[in-house]
């Protein structure tokens, strides 16, 4: 659900803040005031393409952002999950449009791009009216409108998942009886793993490898380093640390002789003495064995160079290579008994054909039933609302080919004829805005909802209706309200009044420059919103009293 809608700098609005609330919130204002500016901002917020005529004149930037409820919206959260773009259950959408056309968005704080805006958007609002961005226009979305109308959620899964377990099963089958290709894959297997068993190492064997190539590769080094360091600690010159400490230790013993509490210094040396004839005989012994072996060396740097191009042919570290043998090994062994294995998978291929048929005849029988059953409830709607003889009629097309198909073995198309006489045309080629609208919340209002969507837009709705139709227009909006959050843009008093919520966009201009504002209406000031919609410039105490009855009408209804 749409909880706030922050824009500023958006056309002529300088800043603007909007709560909403469940239910059916409308939105009227003068001609010419901007009532449409907050579907535009949220079809902006959806991914719609952006230009600079968007941002208000003296400005650098325009800003937009909404924030969603997704406690009942389960697919937006998994949504977002799997994009790594959650945060708390919460979802904020932002975008900021600047002047020379570029744009920048925001899912969460953090930097999203068009397609991330569409996908979402997708799941959280469906704009109706004058706009290309519809879901209902979009066959998919009619099928899955059609199958949650029909409640067969449980047989479409079914379907689903049969058939994408038989296409996995085609791979796996195409995969292992591959003739020539598979004989090459079993020779080339072979080949890689005959290399792998040879120089590939355990994690723990490679290091040590790699010490040793570090160790033979300088050693000349490490004789050299450790003979120095022996000549300084014990060699033949009088700078050496043992002649050195020899003769701090004589010294010590003259004055330690005078007094007793040098004693234990005395011994300090004595131990230091020990320690560093320890290190001297360590480092000598290890100048004289250090591995000077070529042979050695070159045995290593052969094996290491081995790994480094196993490493560059599989993509993987070296220290992975050890366990790349125990995935080939398997999928050696599995090519190697491909026949038993072929004949076990296509046995349970043809097994899930004749399920798959089965569930899809009853899929495909369900759907007819519901097609005809809605295409009915929405003519009847569509005569309520203003299109009387117009028709929707569903139609469902079977699918070419004979491989399961997870949607099932039809597509469905919605065809509509607004006017009697008029042969039905596909939904998303109907021309007028105003009909494309009212036939749309004739669906929406059949369907109850049924979508997963959290909040419906419908902009201009009323176009080209006034009276009873109106008010039927209203009624209907208001109890598609109580199933979605719904937002109506509105001109015409008999939508106004029956909204749950009423938010007036006003127009001011001090001759320099000219604002929007946006403001949420009390009881008294849709009283005299709906009286402005009802009587134009000249408002009376009739026109008032007229408006509150519609506001009690509407409330009691």
């Amino acid at each position: 659900m749409l909880t706030s809608l922050y824009v500023r700098q958006f056309a002529v609005v300088e800043a603007a803040e909007v709560a909403f609330g469940p239910g059916l919130t409308v939105v009227s204002g003068e001609t010419g005031a901007g009532k449409s500016l907050l579907v535009d901002a949220l079809m902006l917020l959806a991914g719609a393409r952006a230009d600079s005529g968007m941002v208000r004149a003296g400005s650098d930037r325009a800003e937009l952002a909404a924030e969603f409820d997704l406690a009942e919206l389960p697919e937006a959260r998994q949504w977002l999950l799997r994009e790594e773009l959650d945060e708390d259950g919460s979802c904020q959408l932002r975008r900021v449009i600047r002047t020379e056309g570029s744009s920048k968005a925001w899912i969460n704080g953090r930097p999203a791009n068009a397609r991330q805006l569409g996908e979402l958007a997708s799941l959280l609002v469906e704009i109706h009216g004058q706009h290309e961005h519809q879901a209902l226009l979009s066959r998919s979305h009619q099928l899955a409108l059609l199958d949650a109308y029909a409640g067969h959620d449980e047989l479409l899964t079914q379907v689903r998942d049969s058939a994408l377990r038989w296409r996995e099963l085609g791979a796996r089958i195409r995969k292992l009886s591959g003739g020539e290709d598979r004989d090459q894959r079993i020779d080339m297997l072979r080949h890689e793993l005959d290399e792998l068993e040879k120089w590939a190492l355990p994690e723990a064997e490679l290091s040590e490898l790699e010490a040793n190539h570090r160790r033979l590769a300088n050693a000349g080094r490490l004789a050299e380093g450790a003979a120095g360091v022996v000549e300084l600690l014990d060699g033949d010159s009088e700078f050496a640390l043992r002649r050195a400490l020899g003769r701090a230790h004589t010294e010590l013993g003259k004055v330690a002789a005078l007094d007793d509490k040098l004693g234990p210094l005395l011994e300090l040396l004595d131990n230091a003495s020990i320690e560093l004839g320890e290190a001297a005989d360590g480092l000598g012994r290890y100048a004289q064995d250090v591995d000077l072996d070529p042979e050695r060396y070159t045995e290593v740097d052969n094996h290491l160079a081995h790994l480094h191009e196993l490493s560059r042919r599989h993509r993987l570290p070296m220290n992975e290579l050890h366990d790349k043998l125990s995935t080939l090994r398997a999928e050696l062994t599995e090519l190697e008994g491909a026949g038993d294995a072929l004949e076990q998978l296509a046995v349970q291929r043809q097994q899930l054909q004749h399920d798959y048929t089965h569930m899809a005849a009853r899929l495909s029988q369900a759907r007819a039933i519901a097609a005809t059953r809605l295409g009915e409830e929405v003519s009847v709607l569509m005569a309520e609302l203003g299109m009387v003889g117009g028709l929707l009629r569903i139609e469902l097309e079977a699918v070419a080919g004979d491989e399961p198909d997870p949607q099932g073995q039809e597509r469905c198309e919605l065809l509509v004829s607004a006017n009697p006489g008029q042969p039905p045309r596909p939904l998303r080629k109907v021309a007028s805005g105003g009909e494309l609208a009212r036939i749309s919340l004739a669906i929406e209002v059949a369907t109850l909802g049924k979508d997963t969507v959290g909040s419906m837009i419908f902009d201009e709705v009323d176009t080209g209706i006034g009276g009873a139709v109106a008010e039927v227009v209203g009624q209907k909006l208001r109890a598609l309200g109580g199933q979605r959050q719904v937002l109506c843009v509105t001109h015409l008093p008999q939508v106004a009044a029956q909204g749950h919520a009423h938010l007036r966009v006003s127009k001011h201009s001090d001759g320099d420059s000219t604002r929007t504002s946006i403001d949420k209406l009390d009881a008294s000031g849709r009283r005299d919103e709906l009286a402005r919609m009802l009587g134009g410039v000249e408002i009376t105490r009739e026109t008032r009293a007229h408006a509150k009855q519609m506001l009690e009408r509407a409330q009691t209804a």
